[in-house]
C-alpha cells in the first residue's frame, strides 16, 4: 500500500461545509470549535449550517439520485476504485487527521484506516453483485420479477469514536448502489467524520449533489435530518439513548424511514478455566485499551471462570502495567486522551460509583486533562453499574464466575447483545458456547473488537437493528420492488 504523499496537496477548506457539491460557509450563528483532545489546541472552526442549508443538500440529493441509479455498474464501481486509490495515496494525511481530531493512537489510527479502505474496496464491488429474482405464478400466463432498486436518499448520522470507518461504512455502500447521501457527522470529529471523505470523493469524481455533509448543531439539525421527507433510510451509529430518539422519530413523524441503527454494547470477555491464560491476558488488554475503550465493542465485562481468576487477574495486571500511556502519536503509546471533557467527568463518575458498591480498585493512576490511565477493578459483580452499563473508557472490572453455565448466564444479564469473546482450548466446547451467547456477533479465542468488510456486523436486544457489510447491507439500502406480467389474458370471476 503507497504512503507516497510527494505529489498531493493537502486537503484545506474544512471549516466549510459541503453542500450541492460546493463548498459553503455555514449560515448558523454558532460555530464548532474543532480541538485536538490531547492537547487542546484549535483544528478548525467551522460556521454551523441551519436547517434551510440541511434542505438543500437533501433537495440536491434528491434531485441528482434517480440519474445516478441509471449508471452502469462499471461507472458506479470505478468510483469507488478511485476513492481507494485517493486512500492510498492520502494515508499519511489521513492518519494524522485522526491522531490529532479523534485522540487514535497511531497503533488505532491505522487499525481505522485499513478498515475504511476494506469497506470502500468491498462496496466497490455491490454493483455487480445487487440483482433480483424470478419467482414462478399459480396464476396462468403470469411471471414475477423481484428487483432491488436503490432506496433513494440516505441519511447517515456518523459517531466520533471510529468517524472515519463509520461513516464510510455507510456512504460507501450506500453511493455503489446507487443512492445519494446527506451525513451529519459527529460534532467532535466533523473532519474525519465526514469533510475529509467529501474531499476525497469530489476528488474521485462523484458527480456533485449525491454526498453532502452539513455540519451543524443537534439542537438546529439533529431531528431535522431524520424528519425531512427526503431520505427513505437513516444510518445511524452512536449510543443506545439517542438511537431510540431517532426509532421513534423515524416511525413517528408524518413520514416513516427505514432505519439502521448500530448502538451501544456491553462486550464479555469469557475465559474459561481451560484457556491459555497468557493468551487471554493479552487478548484482553487489547481489546480493552484500544482507543481507550471507547468502542461500542470493545470488552466491558471480563468473566473469568473462578479456579483461574486469581491467575488471570495477576497477570492481566502485570501487562496492563506495561502500556504507554499518553502522547497518540508516539508509535509506542496504547492508551491515548478521551475525545472531551464531558467523557472524562462521566469516567471519574464510574470510578467512585464502582467504589461505592464494592468493587476493589487494584490499577489506577493521576488522570491528566483528557488522558485517563487504565483502571482495573476486582471482585465485580453482575448487579453493579460497572457491569450493566456501557463503560466507553479505560475502565475494566473482572468478573468471577463458579463455572461454564454460571459464565454464559453473567454474559447474557444485560440488555445488549452486540459482540462477545470467549477463550478455551476446546473449539467444540468454545462453539457450544459461543452459540449460547444472545449477540450479534462472538468470537471464539480473540477479541470482541472484530469487524470484516465481508462478514454481517450489528447486534441484538438494544444493541441496534440491521447489519452493515456484505451482502448484508446490500439489502439495508436497497428496496424490494416485485413486478408481474400477465402475458396472457387472465379470467376473473366478476
Amino acid at each position: 500500500m503507497s504512503t507516497n504523499n510527494t505529489t498531493t496537496s493537502a486537503y484545506t477548506d474544512f471549516h466549510l461545509q459541503f453542500i450541492a457539491g460546493e463548498w459553503q460557509t455555514g449560515k448558523d450563528d454558532s460555530s464548532n470549535t474543532n480541538t485536538n483532545p490531547y492537547n487542546g489546541d484549535t483544528l478548525v472552526e467551522i460556521q454551523q449550517a441551519t436547517k434551510d442549508q440541511l434542505n438543500e443538500a437533501y433537495d440536491a440529493a434528491s434531485q441528482t439520485q434517480e440519474a445516478w441509479a441509471k449508471q452502469t455498474p462499471a461507472t458506479r464501481a470505478a468510483v469507488l476504485y478511485k476513492v481507494v486509490n485517493i486512500l492510498d495515496q492520502r494515508q499519511e494525511e489521513i492518519v494524522d487527521w485522526l491522531i490529532k481530531e479523534s485522540g487514535s493512537t497511531r497503533i488505532k489510527a491505522m487499525v481505522e484506516f485499513s478498515a475504511t479502505r476494506a469497506i470502500t474496496l468491498e462496496a466497490a464491488t455491490f454493483p455487480n453483485r445487487v440483482h433480483g429474482e424470478i419467482r414462478p405464478s399459480n396464476t396462468p400466463g403470469k411471471e414475477n420479477f423481484i428487483y432491488r432498486e436503490p432506496i433513494g436518499v440516505v441519511a447517515v448520522i456518523s459517531p466520533w469514536n471510529f468517524p472515519l470507518h463509520l461513516t464510510q461504512r455507510s456512504i460507501a455502500p450506500a453511493l455503489a448502489l446507487g443512492n445519494a447521501v446527506v451525513l451529519k457527522p459527529a460534532s467532535d470529529t466533523p473532519v474525519t467524520g465526514g469533510l475529509l471523505l467529501a474531499k476525497v470523493f469530489e476528488e474521485a469524481g462523484l458527480p456533485k449533489g449525491l454526498l453532502n455533509v452539513v455540519v451543524g448543531s443537534g439542537s438546529e439539525i439533529g431531528d431535522a435530518i431524520v424528519e425531512h421527507k427526503a431520505p427513505s433510510l437513516v444510518s445511524f451509529t452512536g449510543s443506545t439513548s439517542v438511537g431510540k430518539h431517532i426509532g421513534e422519530l423515524a416511525n413517528g413523524g408524518e413520514y416513516i424511514k427505514q432505519v439502521a441503527l448500530e448502538l451501544g454494547g456491553n462486550s464479555p470477555f469469557v475465559v474459561l478455566k481451560d484457556a491459555d491464560i497468557e493468551q487471554a491476558v493479552k487478548a484482553a488488554a487489547f481489546g480493552k485499551f484500544l482507543h481507550q475503550g471507547q468502542i461500542c465493542i470493545a470488552i466491558n465485562r471480563v468473566i473469568v471462570e473462578d479456579e483461574i481468576y486469581d491467575d488471570f487477574v495477576e497477570r492481566f495486571l502485570a501487562h496492563v502495567k506495561t502500556l504507554n500511556v499518553g502522547d497518540p502519536n508516539k508509535q509506542d503509546t496504547a492508551v491515548g486522551p478521551i475525545i472531551n471533557a464531558k467523557q472524562v467527568k462521566s469516567l471519574k463518575e464510574k470510578i467512585a460509583k464502582a467504589q461505592e458498591e464494592g468493587a476493589k480498585m487494584i490499577l489506577s493512576g493521576e488522570i491528566e486533562g483528557q488522558v485517563v490511565p487504565p483502571h482495573i477493578f476486582t471482585e465485580v459483580t453482575r448487579e453493579m453499574d460497572l457491569s450493566r452499563n456501557e463503560v466507553f473508557g479505560p475502565l475494566v472490572g473482572i468478573i468471577r464466575a463458579k463455572d461454564e453455565d454460571d459464565a454464559l448466564s453473567i454474559a447474557n444479564d444485560s440488555m445488549y447483545g452486540l459482540s462477545s469473546a470467549v477463550f478455551t482450548a476446546d473449539m467444540q466446547k468454545g462453539l457450544r458456547f459461543a452459540r449460547g451467547i444472545r449477540a450479534g456477533m462472538t468470537h471464539i479465542n480473540d477479541i470482541s473488537v472484530n469487524d470484516e468488510s465481508n462478514t454481517p456486523f450489528g447486534g441484538e436486544k438494544n444493541s441496534g437493528i440491521g447489519r452493515f457489510n456484505g451482502e448484508w447491507v446490500l439489502e439495508e439500502f436497497t428496496r424490494t420492488h416485485w413486478i408481474s406480467m400477465q402475458n396472457e389474458p387472465r379470467e376473473y370471476p366478476f
